[in-house]
């Protein structure tokens, strides 16, 4: 189990990256750590791994201490796997050599077996031979990601896993991806931009913002009850709106048109999303955002219920 103890880290005297974060992990448990650019998500990946030396805390796995770079000959905690968003791949060597880079030569069966069992978690069997330098920016992503894998860590540790990834391909490697973690047993903590990592997959979510824990719940808990304006826009379009004095969140699924209600507004944008429309409205002085089946024509009068 991993067990973060009010660490805090800062590069610069005068400004903190991590402030006093704290929280657990349970073997097997699958983690999401979301935010803005710059709030200090790769920075955590890092302190856990054992990249940086925190200036405050500890970090423990099965209450083994992880130690920084001032301890370390070698950096990074051997139990772990952190992949970066540099991949630090082989170029000149084929995928397949890339994933075996750290299994056992003694043993090219299992590590051959192992190897193709990779391949298939990240659909590059086609690619086996193909030399890393040949790839695309999704598709050297995806190695880096089976290369971690190799010898099964305890605890994988991903920075933007999907980033690079073209949309057709992302969906069945998430899936792939953490049904297999899943099945092998492998706690894994994914740093991201992407609400569908967290809603779909992860067990636990933490979220971050200016540098502290702002919170730390379950994913569905997080969405279904966001205390800020900020929580709620990592997942959608989010509506603040004040109502008899009072301020409400909702999301655009959250507001119909029906036939009539005190709730009149007028259209002043449509965006076709595909099985939806996105309309833009704007009541009493404030703009709102809701889904609808079909286009609305721009300037309608409609009426608005807000589904609280």
């Amino acid at each position: 189990m991993l067990k973060v103890n009010n660490i805090s880290f800062q590069y610069h005297k005068d400004k903190a990256v991590l402030n006093d974060f704290s929280f657990s992990l349970q073997e097997g448990e699958h983690l999401c750590v979301m935010g803005e650019s710059g709030c200090g998500k790769s920075t955590l990946l890092k302190a856990i791994y054992g990249l940086v030396d925190i200036n405050k805390g500890e970090i423990l796995w099965n209450n083994e201490t992880i130690l920084g770079p001032k301890d370390q000959l070698v950096p990074g905690f051997e139990n772990f796997k952190y992949v970066a968003q540099d991949f630090d791949l082989m170029p000149y060597i084929s995928v397949s050599e890339n994933i075996k880079k750290f299994l056992s030569r003694f043993y090219p069966e299992e590590s051959e077996t192992r190897t193709q069992e990779l391949l298939e978690v990240i659909e590059m069997k086609a690619f086996a031979n193909t030399k890393v330098k040949n790839l695309s920016g999704g598709q050297k992503q995806r190695v880096a990601i089976a290369r971690a894998l190799a010898k099964e860590p305890q605890l994988l540790l991903l920075d933007e896993p999907f980033g690079q990834i073209d949309n057709f391909k992302k969906n069945s490697l998430r899936r792939n991806l953490f049904s297999y973690l899943k099945e092998k047993n492998i706690a894994c903590i994914v740093a991201t931009h992407d609400k569908n990592d967290a809603l779909s997959f992860a067990d636990s979510l933490i979220v971050i913002r200016n540098h502290k824990i702002l919170a730390n719940d379950t994913p569905k808990a997080i969405y279904n009850n966001p205390t800020e304006k900020y929580i709620a826009a990592l997942f959608d379009d989010v509506n603040e709106i004040t109502i008899n004095n009072k301020t409400v969140l909702l999301y655009p699924h959250q507001i119909t048109v029906v036939e009539n209600s005190d709730l009149e507004a007028t259209v002043l944008n449509t965006y076709f999303k595909g099985s939806y429309w996105l309309i833009e409205a704007e009541f009493e002085n404030q703009k709102v955002f809701f889904n609808h089946t079909s286009e609305i024509q721009k300037s309608a009068k409609i009426y608005l219920q807000l589904l609280l």
